[in-house]
């Protein structure tokens, strides 16, 4: 994993998390990848209420690779 958030939501534990995978593996193994972490992580945390689990290549894991960097609406530069 290269990036795990959790948080509370009123007495709800919920996650959310990047997966790092080989980037020669299909979308559909991607796919059932996410699903067995999810699987997993629900059984195995009792709070848990739910988890949303994002799988990225190895070569381009975590938020880093992720960001938009713009400008728009007469803002400055910056990035999501």
């Amino acid at each position: 994993m290269s990036e795990v958030r959790v948080r509370w939501l009123g007495h709800r534990l919920y996650a959310e998390m990047s997966v790092a995978v080989n980037e020669d593996i299909s979308v559909e193994e991607g796919h059932d990848i996410a699903a067995d972490v999810r699987h997993s992580l629900l059984h195995r945390l009792k709070y848990l209420s739910d988890a949303i689990v994002h799988v990225d290549p190895a070569h381009a894991s975590g938020e880093k690779h992720h960001r938009v960097e713009h400008e728009h609406d007469n803002l400055p530069h910056h990035s999501h």
